[in-house]
């Protein structure tokens, strides 16, 4: 006998209107911006939102008109004119109007006058990209006459020797100065915790320091917690893995300890603020990794290059001057790819190359 379709059998008071199953429902739509919204991370969702505000703000006052999407081709080439540099006969200039770039620095989207960084001009279309793909319209910035101008753009600061600019790596020495600054105050102890925490488990994202938490952070030994971290940027849908597991060991293991001891804290968030007369406060946010570093950096009398990033790409080049295998560092740090290490550990051997130290070694007397 053929198989009759199975329809469930509902009572009357319980019959749901029908959804057109080619549409979205309102509600859904909400459900499904949240759950977007929810799985990209603060810092990203910040990044993004400064991003929009400054489209928003350069569109106005280029346009005296609301930025709507799609937004023209040619707006696009204006805002790369705008805000990249071009050499004149006067030296490099961008096409900004002075009054322009001051309303932008009054209106609080801009932080100073003149042209931003490459790096942040091309984060900024990248938003607007991003932007346009989610509301599936015509997309500007991948229009064959901007990703020419991007790229002749990327060549010209290439040839005038612009570089990316890059924090400093924390590697031991300064990481030990910094280390010096913490006493044994209240706020010294958890900055001494914090800072071993970071770059010995790994050179840890500020995302991931402020994620630890006393559920995800054993105690494995007598010197030895084990951190679990589910969820970072190369695992962001929290996929278990063997090296989800992140080592805390020996005087980070001990400077650990020493904070829960002084500050009671037996569960949740284990990084947290320091009250007005040593009271623990409220989880810290992911900024206040980036800031204490560079309070400890310039009580040290180091330079000001050195920022939360530091950490990590410090523990990196650490590991390559120390002859640490790329396998073995990247089970910590949770690179998926070596790509990014081999940068690091090809500078760190140019510092030891014989090559590079011909005109230091012993020579034989010249005798014509």
């Amino acid at each position: 006998m053929p198989k009759r379709a199975i329809q469930p059998v509902i009572p009357d008071a319980q019959v749901i209107a029908a959804l057109d199953p080619a549409d979205l429902a309102p509600m859904t739509a909400d459900a499904v911006n949240a759950l977007l919204a929810e799985g990209e991370s603060e810092n990203t969702v910040r990044s993004y939102q400064a991003a929009l505000r400054y489209w928003a703000a350069w569109f106005w006052l280029r346009y005296a008109q609301v930025i709507q999407m799609p937004v023209p081709v040619a707006a696009v080439q204006q805002f790369i004119v705008d805000h990249v540099q071009r050499r004149v006969e006067s030296g490099l200039e961008t096409a900004l109007p002075r009054l322009v770039d001051e309303a932008m620095v009054q209106c609080g989207v801009k932080s100073k006058l003149g042209p931003p960084a490459l790096s942040t001009v091309l984060h900024r279309l990248s938003v607007l990209s991003k932007a346009h793909q989610v509301k599936n319209v015509a997309n500007p910035v991948q229009d064959p006459k901007v990703r020419e101008l991007l790229a002749k753009t990327r060549r010209a600061y290439a040839k005038r020797g612009t570089v990316p600019d890059k924090k400093a790596a924390l590697t031991l020495e300064p990481l030990q100065a910094l280390l010096a600054t913490c006493d044994d105050s209240l706020r010294g102890v958890r900055d001494r915790a914090l800072l071993l925490f970071a770059w010995s488990s790994g050179g840890r994202r500020r995302s991931e320091v402020t994620a630890a938490t006393m559920e995800n952070t054993r105690l494995i030994g007598p010197r030895a917690y084990s951190f679990t971290l589910l969820h970072s940027k190369t695992n962001q849908t929290g996929v278990a893995r063997p090296d989800n597991e992140k080592p805390v060991l020996d005087e980070a293991a001990d400077a650990l300890t020493a904070w829960l001891r002084r500050s009671g804290i037996v569960a949740g968030p284990i990084f947290r603020r320091i009250r007005r007369g040593e009271k623990v406060g409220e989880p810290l946010a992911a900024a206040a990794v980036r800031d204490i570093v560079r309070e400890r950096a310039a009580l040290a009398g180091l330079s000001n290059q050195f920022a939360a990033h530091s950490l990590r790409s410090g523990f990196v080049t650490e590991a390559a001057r120390q002859n640490v295998s790329i396998g073995e560092t990247m089970a910590l740090t949770g690179h998926r790819s070596s790509a990014t290490l081999m940068g690091y550990f090809r500078a760190a051997e140019s510092q030891r190359s014989a090559a590079a130290k011909l005109f230091s070694a012993p020579q034989e007397s010249f005798k014509p």
